[in-house]
């Protein structure tokens, strides 16, 4: 019960890594609000974390919309009485190099992954300053390294990798003990990667797979669990001394 007693709000929880940080967070003994543009995807990971003994309660969310980031800071202060850690998981991706992505594809990566980012961190800061807490953002290895293909994508991770850092310097310079860190994943099977995957044609499906795996030197996909698990850390207590830093979880890819 490594969050016992700790209430947390995890963006994009209805799928995915979102999903699995949520269950991971309430087996840990945290009362998770599970927000999601998709409420039905919220709904159905809180039905599975209460059936499992958890506590949990599901909030639709806009990310990108200010009030809302308001209202949910409001609900979860209401109904669970504090925020001891925000995670801000929900993104899209995007594909499409400096020549072929539009304006308009730019601006939709950079709101709902980065902007959506600023507003979270900015309105938990102001949540939690007093008791202090724990921020986790949700970047990627291509906020780390580049990719020709995915110019808007690498921008907002980017981003976000070093907006962290400016919202941790600042936390830790006005005294509030809340730390913020950037959780970095690589290729991770998660339910959208292998519908993608397999809506290819066999044969282009297979020679996808066999290129993506032979540039991970663990030779194999990363599962929404392992990223879970790193945000896991960064929530507890047992991170207290981290903060600015980036938590890679990428089966080696970056390392090479």
């Amino acid at each position: 019960m490594r969050l016992k007693d700790k209430v947390a709000i995890v963006t994009g929880g209805g799928s995915g890594i979102g999903a699995a940080i949520c269950n991971c967070f309430a087996q840990q003994g945290a009362s998770v609000v599970v927000t999601d543009i998709n409420l039905a995807g919220a709904q159905n990971v809180v039905d599975q974390i209460i059936k499992s003994g958890g506590n949990a309660m599901a909030v639709e969310q806009d990310v990108v919309d200010e009030q809302r980031w308001s209202e949910v800071i409001a609900i979860t202060l209401s109904e669970f009485g504090g925020l001891d850690v925000l995670v801000n998981n929900a993104g899209i991706g995007m594909r499409g190099s400096v020549e072929s992505t539009t304006l308009a594809e730019w601006q939709r990566t950079q709101s709902i992954n980065l902007d959506s980012v600023f507003l979270g961190t900015q309105q938990a800061v102001r949540a939690m300053k007093q008791n202090g807490g724990s921020i986790i953002n949700i970047s990627s290895i291509e906020g780390i390294v580049g990719e020709a293909t995915c110019a808007a994508y690498n921008a907002s991770k980017g981003g976000v990798r070093i907006f962290t850092k400016s919202a941790a310097l600042h936390c830790a310079n006005e005294g509030y003990r809340i730390r913020v860190n950037s959780i970095h994943p690589g290729f991770i099977a998660t339910p959208l990667v292998i519908a993608a995957i397999e809506s290819l044609p066999a044969s282009e499906a297979e020679q996808l797979s066999a290129q993506l795996l032979a540039k991970i030197p663990f030779g194999e996909l990363g599962n929404p669990e392992d990223i879970a698990n790193g945000a896991l850390f960064l929530a507890s207590d047992e991170s207290r001394y981290m903060t600015g830093s980036e938590l890679v979880i990428d089966g080696g890819y970056t390392a090479q």
